[in-house]
């Protein structure tokens, strides 16, 4: 290759990766494909295996039947993704990443307190993903190898793939893809043929088990710019979304419900049973690779986040450090705190959203969206996101929670509110929100309107 040929090649390269500071334009060359297979893998993930413990009996006292949990899985999973999918639109259109968007929402400075949220629960999320790899590994291997070496391991060949993100975006298509789907369909048919018990149960527990799965889904509100922003079209990155993360999400619940009921809920167990299943030591390890781009998709964003922050900071400073960090704190993290964890966030990202999409979708703020360094402070968004922030606890707290939860519950007494068994903290908090929000823009239209009297 002549010098000529070798600095056209690097300028493609370059113009084809994500550029290293907010200073430069994206490119945007994902498909539908990429991004519904990315969004796909990221939908199955080994802590859904034995998280689907949660979906099944989310209360602790009265588990949910199969039917009822698949329902609950089906339309939590799609709630969540449209979510999902209508907050990466904006991404999509613009060509930035989610914190930078809410610039436009809550004003430059304002913005800063969902990103460093955003910042804790990736950090949070990562280091999760990490212990997950290292274990579905030792689930394999045995005691061999030490957790810290597995979690070491996986956190450089995540931080490896920051580096170039769109280049292992277009590499997990290419390849992982077809694994995921072939061990995928291998497991299912190998656990099935078992014959698990999947009978009894009642629907009591329906809400909050799709309230759990919405928080798995909603998570990713808050990154899903970051990937979208690179996308041909606003449809392809929604479209990639809804589809590939929802079929994905339902499948490995589905499946996690079937290892469960052959191991008598033991989600300590869980990944034995597809370890032992013919081949399953080469599938499984498949899926234990997979969760790679978990961890990938964590420590990016976070970069992403923190460019908000600091925009002339090349993101490979930030990926590099992130991921240090993030294999600093998975070999101390406390696993047991998972599925509080996900409450945060839902309580916190649910609503937010509902504040984007009603003001960029309805109030039209897609035509005067503030990206800019130095966009005003918008202190009315801050009401609609604290009101569904205080709804989802008023709905989802239990009276023999924590400190948190005894706040909340104490509070809804005092009301005089008691929550129906069907009522939904994450529809709730949405509702409440988007309501307030209508509500804010109605009463800005007309000050606006009155001062256009005035004149």
């Amino acid at each position: 290759m002549g010098p000529a040929a070798a600095q056209n090649e690097s300028t493609r390269t370059k113009r084809d990766e994500v550029p290293l500071t907010l200073d430069e334009a994206p490119p945007q060359t994902l498909g539908l494909l990429d991004q519904g297979a990315f969004w796909a893998n990221l939908g199955v993930s080994l802590l859904g295996f034995s998280g689907a413990l949660v979906l099944i009996n989310p209360l602790g006292d009265e588990p949910l039947t199969f039917t009822g949990a698949m329902l609950a899985a089906v339309i939590g999973s799609l709630v969540g993704t449209a979510m999902v999918g209508l907050a990466a639109v904006p991404g999509a259109y613009t060509g930035q990443p989610a914190m930078v968007l809410l610039r436009g929402l809550f004003g430059a400075r304002l913005s800063y307190v969902p990103t460093v949220l955003n910042i804790i629960q990736m950090l949070g999320w990562g280091a999760f993903e990490l212990w997950v790899i290292a274990q579905g590994a030792r689930a394999i291997f045995g005691d061999a190898v030490p957790y810290a070496a597995w979690v070491i391991a996986a956190g450089v060949l995540t931080t490896a793939l920051t580096i170039r993100p769109l280049g292992s975006i277009r590499l997990l298509r290419r390849y992982v893809t077809v694994g995921v789907i072939v061990s995928m369909i291998w497991l299912s048919v190998a656990l099935v043929a078992e014959g698990p018990s999947l009978g009894g149960g009642s629907w009591a527990a329906f809400a909050p088990a799709m309230d759990y799965v919405i928080a798995l889904s909603v998570s990713w509100v808050p990154v899903a710019a970051d990937y979208a922003r690179h996308s041909r079209s606003g449809s392809a990155a929604f479209t990639g979304v809804v589809g590939g993360y929802t079929i994905a999400q339902v499948a490995c619940l589905a499946l996690g419900i079937v290892a469960l009921a052959l191991v008598g809920n033991d989600e300590s167990r869980v990944w034995s049973v597809f370890v032992a299943a013919p081949l399953g030591a080469l599938f499984f390890g498949i899926l234990v690779l997979r969760e790679v781009d978990q961890s990938f998709a964590n420590v990016y964003s976070t970069a992403m986040s923190l460019q908000n922050l600091m925009p002339r900071v090349d993101r490979r400073l930030f990926s590099v450090t992130i991921g240090v960090l993030t294999t600093l704190i998975a070999l101390v993290v406390d696993v047991n705190s998972y599925g509080a964890f996900l409450s945060v966030i839902g309580a916190v990202f649910t609503p937010m959203f509902a504040v984007l999409v009603v003001d960029y979708f309805v109030l039209g703020g897609r035509a005067r969206w503030d990206i800019s360094e130095t966009a005003p402070s918008r202190w009315g968004m801050v009401p609609p996101w604290l009101l569904g922030f205080a709804t989802w606890w008023i709905l989802a707290a239990q009276p023999e929670g924590s400190w948190w939860d005894a706040m909340w519950v104490a509070a809804r007494e005092a009301a005089g509110f008691t929550p129906a068994p069907w009522m939904s903290a994450a529809v709730g908090s949405f509702l409440v929100s988007a309501l307030v929000t209508l509500a804010v823009g109605a009463v800005r239209w007309r000050r606006a309107r009155a001062a256009a009297e005035a004149r």
